[in-house]
């Protein structure tokens, strides 16, 4: 593809597509077909069109959703449009994996090869399908099959996901049309989507190249085997009151908290978030109430809110049940984030795998607006707040807070480094507080209950309570809450562990293995960090002993290869080192693989202290507690 302005025009659905999220061209500069004498004396554009040049990647998403691929005349268009060099444009698009820069099929079916899946048969299905659809990547009969990352559908793997470009029916109308002046989308170039379906568990007999031959998704209560049960916090909801009701939501205690918020005002919000001992429940447990402290302390401004909902950690769903099932939940907290901060605008960052949770949040963000719970008015309090879902596009770097704010910027999704930190520089330059699904969602029973009674719940340092993700040979896999402080062993009792257990990965990708002897480890960051391992984003994976734990590391190398964004050198190189050592000693033990696990002890610690980004610095986590601690190699 040539990387400057060239010849090449976009097709009439293209540009269709585009216009449809940017509007008419307003002028030849823009790409208006016809020129007129106000072209012929100045040009448009300038820093109007660089400003919008957010709408880059919501761009790209409206036309792969509409054509199934980008052409050069469509990139083209669009950077016009957006007075965006091609060059510039085209990384950002090569950056994503959801798109596709070269002529494909209108219709993809993704098949989850990642851990989970894999523990549960994705190979077997993969086979199944080369015999009937031929090799992955291979068009047949107007589709094209192909391996796929974690598809965050871990409780029913194995899984695959099926995107069918070109749908351009109108999004069914609201029960009641908005107040005027009130958009009826809840995001930026997220309507009309592909159609899509999911077929999960996937079986050969039951995966199907037409989305609607496909069958009905359970309800999201499936995912959450506790669905009911009357001492629930967060998932209390899921599986028990309608998600698409917002009235259900209200008669169930929601709206509760942003009343109190506004009764108490945004610095006791804080205190409260503060002394409720709330961390982080993405991984990294910074504490929540600093993080928004010192947002709102700073004079700059405006102030952003962004809520990471990118969870691309192998084996983690936690988020999209919590979407899927409860979505107003999340819309209010994200409402009493903003009011604690000042931010009047917040960002919804969604993956791109997760259709049916951005077909609940954009129903969920209409109605809050039709009832006045976001806009220019909110509750009638005065304060202005609003939300934008922006999709991802299959990075699993997007997840760190600083990638995720070039993706939405229009940039590629390479992290930046810190100092300054996104308080004080984040989203647009600006103080930004970013937050994950799990960890707003519990900013409401931190007002509801209040700070010492959330506090009572788990331990004195871990407080409140904890979504684990739990998948793989388990009998009943899916999300479960527990208050900080239980065992791996309380859980695993709920779910079901395997008679002949060979090993648990905690964390996922990222975290580590530990035993089946090990599993008094409490459940908090504190006890997990004592015992060698980490508790991350909740990830509980299960694997028995059918299950080959080298192809699993292979498989982890193989994952982090894929997914560094390729900025450093200790990342960009060591990845790769480190998925070739593990293909040489595959079929070797002892001795004979003795130099390459000290290769990759080397090569680890190197991408540990030197790699920009979390990313880089915990890849050699789950391989090297295989070696030490399950002597995967000896």
């Amino acid at each position: 593809m040539d990387l400057r302005f060239g010849d090449s025009k976009p097709t009439d659905e293209e540009r269709a597509a585009i216009d449809a999220l940017l509007g008419p061209p307003e002028s030849a500069w823009e790409g208006a077909d016809d020129r007129t004498d106000a072209d012929l004396r100045w040009a448009r554009g300038g820093r109007a069109a660089r400003e919008r040049r957010d709408l880059l990647l919501p761009g790209l998403h409206a036309v792969n959703d509409r054509v199934g691929w980008i052409s050069e005349g469509a990139l083209g268009y669009l950077c016009r449009r957006l007075t965006v060099p091609p060059a510039e444009a085209y990384g950002v698009a090569t950056f994503y994996s959801l798109f596709a820069m070269k002529p494909r099929p209108a219709t993809v079916l993704r098949v989850c090869t990642d851990l989970a899946c894999a523990a549960r048969g994705s190979a077997e299905l993969c086979s199944s399908l080369t015999s009937r659809l031929g090799e992955p990547g291979a068009p047949v009969d107007g589709a094209v099959w192909e391996s796929s990352p974690c598809l965050g559908l871990c409780e029913r793997a194995p899984a695959a996901l099926l995107v069918r470009a070109g749908r351009t029916e109108a999004p069914p109308a609201l029960e009641e049309a908005p107040p005027a002046g009130v958009s009826g989308r809840g995001g930026v170039g997220n309507l009309p989507p592909a159609a899509t379906a999911v077929f999960a568990p996937a079986r050969p007999d039951t995966v199907t190249l037409t989305p609607e031959e496909a069958a009905p998704e359970p309800g999201p209560g499936a995912a959450a085997p506790q669905a009911g049960q009357k001492d629930l916090i967060l998932l209390r909801r899921v599986g028990v009151v309608d998600p698409t009701s917002l009235d259900d939501y209200r008669a169930d205690g929601g709206y509760r908290a942003l009343r109190r918020a506004f009764a108490i005002g945004p610095t006791e919000v804080v205190r409260e978030v503060t002394d409720a001992g709330l961390v982080g429940r993405g991984g990294a447990a910074f504490p929540t109430g600093r993080k928004w402290q010192a947002t709102a302390a700073q004079a700059d401004g405006p102030h952003y809110l962004v809520c990471n909902a990118d969870e691309s950690e192998p084996g983690t769903f936690k988020d999209r049940v919590l979407m899927e099932g409860d979505p107003y939940a999340l819309i209010e907290a994200m409402t009493i984030a903003g009011y604690a901060v000042g931010a009047h605008r917040g960002f919804l960052y969604l993956r791109g795998e997760y259709p049916r949770a951005l077909a609940r949040l954009e129903h969920a963000i209409d109605r809050a607006r039709h009832r006045g719970l976001l806009g220019d008015d909110v509750l009638g309090q005065g304060y202005a707040f609003d939300i934008e879902i922006r999709r991802g596009a299959g990075a699993y770097i997007c997840g760190e807070e600083t990638a995720l704010f070039n993706s939405i910027e229009g940039y590629r999704g390479e992290p930046r480094s810190k100092p300054p930190f996104p308080v004080e520089k984040g989203l647009f330059g600006k103080p930004t507080a970013a937050n994950n699904v799990e960890t707003l969602v519990n900013v409401l029973p931190i007002l509801n209950l209040g700070a010492e009674a959330y506090a009572a719940i788990g331990t004195g340092r871990s407080t409140g309570p904890k979504l684990f993700c739990v998948s793989g040979n388990v009998d009943r896999p899916g999300v479960y809450e527990l208050p900080f402080g239980a065992t791996l062993r309380d859980l695993l009792d709920l779910a079901g562990p395997p008679e002949r257990m060979r090993a648990v990965l905690l964390g996922g990708a990222a975290g580590g293995f530990v035993r089946p002897d090990e599993l008094d480890i409490p459940l908090t960051f504190e006890g997990t960090r004592e015992a060698g391992t980490t508790l991350g984003s909740g990830v509980v994976l299960v694997l028995d002993d059918t299950v080959a734990l080298p192809r699993i590391l292979l498989r982890i190398a193989e994952f982090f290869r894929d997914e560094s964004c390729g900025q450093c050198v200790p990342c960009r190189v060591g990845t790769v080192r480190q998925e070739e050592a593990l293909h040489r000693i595959a079929d070797r033990t002892g001795a004979a693989a003795a130099s390459d696990i000290a290769l990759l002890r080397e090569v680890g610690s190197a991408m540990r202290d030197a790699s920009i980004c979390g990313l880089g610095q915990t890849a050699w986590n789950a391989v090297e507690s295989a070696v030490d601690r399950l002597g995967a190699y000896e």
